[in-house]
C-alpha cells in the first residue's frame, strides 16, 4: 500500500496540520511516512501545500508527482493541482470554496461543503478537520478511535483546548462521508 497524497489551500486553513495529522497518526501504527511543507511567506492568506506519503514499505522518494489522492481547499488549489493526480485518484474538493471547473478525467471528485459545515459548527477553523473526518472515512486510514486517541498527543499542551472541537468537525466529516457521500 502507497498513498501519494497533495494537501493544499490558503494559509490559515490548515492544510498543513491535516498533513502532520495523518503522518504523526500512521506512523504511531507503525508505517512509513514522508512530509514535505509549502507555504508562501503570509502567515495567513498565502498559499500552502504539503507532499505526504503513506507506505507499508520504504519509501525511495519523497516528491510526489502523480497522486493516489489530492485535498483542496481553495480555487488556485484546484486549478494548481487538478493536473497532478494519477488515474483513479480521489480528489477532495472543499466546494464551498471551489468551483470545479474543467475537472479531471478518470479521478474520483468527492466535493464536501467544508468551510459551510465549519459555519455551521460555529468555527470556520474547523473546516480542515470536517475534511479530515471526510478522508479518513474515504480512505480508511485509521478508525476513529485510533485516531482520537492520537490527538491529545499530536496537539500539545497548547492546543488541547481545542480536542474536543476538533472530535466533533472530524465526525461531523465522517457523517457527511456516509450520509451524504454514500461512503461506508
Amino acid at each position: 500500500m502507497q498513498e501519494r497524497i497533495i494537501f493544499a489551500g490558503f494559509g490559515g486553513q490548515g492544510i498543513l496540520f491535516m498533513g502532520k495529522l495523518l503522518c504523526f497518526a500512521m506512523m504511531n501504527k507503525g508505517l512509513h511516512v514522508t512530509y514535505i511543507p509549502s507555504y508562501g511567506a503570509e502567515m495567513r492568506g498565502g498559499t500552502a501545500n504539503c507532499h505526504v506519503i503513506v507506505s507499508d514499505t520504504p519509501i525511495a522518494s519523497p516528491l510526489v508527482t502523480r497522486a493516489t489522492m489530492s485535498v483542496v481547499m481553495n480555487q488556485p488549489s484546484y486549478e494548481k493541482f487538478k493536473t497532478r493526480l494519477e488515474d483513479g485518484a480521489y480528489f477532495f474538493v472543499n466546494s464551498s470554496l471551489v468551483r470545479t471547473t474543467e475537472p479531471p478525467e478518470n479521478v474520483n471528485i468527492l466535493q464536501v461543503p467544508a468551510t459551510e459545515k465549519a459555519h455551521e459548527l460555529g468555527d470556520v477553523r474547523l473546516a480542515n478537520m470536517i475534511m479530515f473526518g471526510v478522508i479518513n472515512t474515504a480512505k480508511k486510514f485509521m478508525d476513529t478511535d485510533y485516531l482520537f486517541s492520537q490527538l491529545p498527543e499530536f496537539l500539545g499542551k497548547k492546543k488541547l483546548k481545542f480536542l474536543d472541537a476538533n472530535k466533533k468537525a472530524i465526525l461531523e466529516g465522517e457523517r457527511y462521508a456516509k450520509d451524504v457521500l454514500g461512503i461506508v
